[in-house]
């Protein structure tokens, strides 16, 4: 074993093996190892943009207290009011706030370079005539 390893050895046992001249053994070993957990990157939603929000409070809410006053309360189903609720402040945050760009972590990079590398990732692994023109 591996020096890594050699802790996770639990128990050890010979077999028998072949009547020949070789000084190799059959092994039988029980290990307990913990394999390691490896972490994608996952996508991150693109977030709202809160100073905006906050300098547009009294308007936003304004908005969704009209809104959501037009929906009123069927007598339907819970899943149905939720939904309605739900689109309804996500369409008015979407009209009124808006999402944050994404930025830069290094203070010399512009929002064009950042949408260039947008768009070579986005092509990267598209293998069509089109992919390797670049779109």
């Amino acid at each position: 074993m591996k020096h890594r390893f050699r802790s996770s050895v639990k128990d050890v046992q010979t077999l028998p093996g072949a009547d020949i001249d070789s000084d190799h053994y059959l092994l039988v070993a029980k290990i307990c190892t913990r394999l390691k957990k490896i972490i994608r990157f996952q996508k991150r939603r693109p977030q709202w943009d809160l100073e905006k929000l906050y300098t547009q409070k009294q308007t936003v809410q304004d908005t969704l207290e009209g809104e959501l006053g037009a929906i009123g309360c069927d007598s339907g189903n819970a899943e149905v009011q939720w939904n309605n609720i739900k689109d309804c402040v996500l369409d008015t945050l979407s009209d009124l706030v808006g999402k944050v760009e994404k930025r830069a972590r290094k203070p010399w990079i512009t929002q064009e370079m950042i949408s260039k590398m947008d768009k070579r990732r986005k092509w990267k692994n598209v293998n069509t005539e089109e992919g390797t023109t670049g779109g």
